[in-house]
């Protein structure tokens, strides 16, 4: 990519970019939209109306940004002192309608999308999260800061997320439920309190977990969630008593990393 224009960029004459961004080929900036100084646009990403890139956004390849979107914006942390921290797109990410993404701070120095994630409408990104490949995050949803969504994870419309939490990938959060603890791999979490609610079966068979992992999987959390054991005595067991396929591997690692505590 080059900071001159491409021929194959079509930039409407009422979009205002800074000299010094970078717009790579076949990229599409729609009316009234504004790209400020030390920004990247990836190849072929379309910008629709009314959108604001704001200054130190990297945006990848191949992305939709639908109108009224803020990205890049400064965090909403007190302790923000203007630092030169980052937002990062990946490619083919699609960001509808009145997102706000905000970079991060000192504390991680980025807020990181990953590549094919999904965010509907309204949905409002804190300083430093971390959004892994694939994520879909439904309309209305508002994560605090530091919040990391994991890969293939799904988050049910109008959910607030508490700062500091984890979703583990292949995770289905219900809809307009609050979540203030960390929600483990491959389970479905709903109610209030949000609570486990068994396994997000129909994720995983989309995405081909065998059968067999699948019931590897499942008799873990019983024990977990569904025994007279404690966390901890839970992991003791498994340990001594499962066989340790990778998906347990990750279940137990996420579990004993947590610092907000499990649902």
């Amino acid at each position: 990519m080059i900071k001159e224009h491409n021929i194959s960029t079509k930039i409407h004459p009422t979009a205002i970019i800074h000299p010094d961004s970078v717009i790579g080929s076949e990229v599409e900036i729609g009316p009234f939209s504004i790209v400020e100084e030390n920004c990247v646009i990836g190849d072929r990403t379309k910008i629709y109306e009314h959108v604001t890139i704001k200054t130190f956004s990297t945006i990848g390849k191949e992305c939709e940004i639908f109108q009224g979107a803020v990205i890049g914006g400064i965090p909403q942390d007190l302790k923000f002192g203007g630092e030169k921290s980052k937002l990062i797109i990946g490619d083919r990410t699609r960001i509808r309608e009145y997102c706000t993404l905000n970079r991060g701070t000192e504390a991680l120095g980025k807020t990181t999308i990953g590549s094919d994630v999904l965010l509907m409408a309204y949905v409002h990104i804190g300083h430093d999260c971390i959004i892994e490949d694939n994520a879909i995050l439904a309309n209305g949803i508002s994560l605090g800061g530091h919040v990391e969504v994991g890969y293939h994870a799904i988050i049910g419309g109008h959910t607030p997320v508490h700062q500091f939490c984890k979703i583990g990938e292949h995770a289905f959060v219900g809809g307009a439920y609050r979540v203030v603890k960390d929600i483990p791999p491959y389970i479905t979490a709903t109610g209030e309190p949000m609570r486990f609610a068994g396994l997000n079966f129909l994720g995983l068979k989309r995405r081909n977990f065998s059968p067999e992992t699948r019931a590897a999987i499942k008799k873990a959390y019983k024990i977990i969630f569904r025994s007279e054991y404690n966390i901890s005595q839970s992991i003791d067991y498994i340990n001594k008593n499962l066989k340790i396929i990778p998906e347990i591997t990750k279940i137990l690692n996420f579990i004993e990393n947590s610092n907000r505590g499990i649902i």
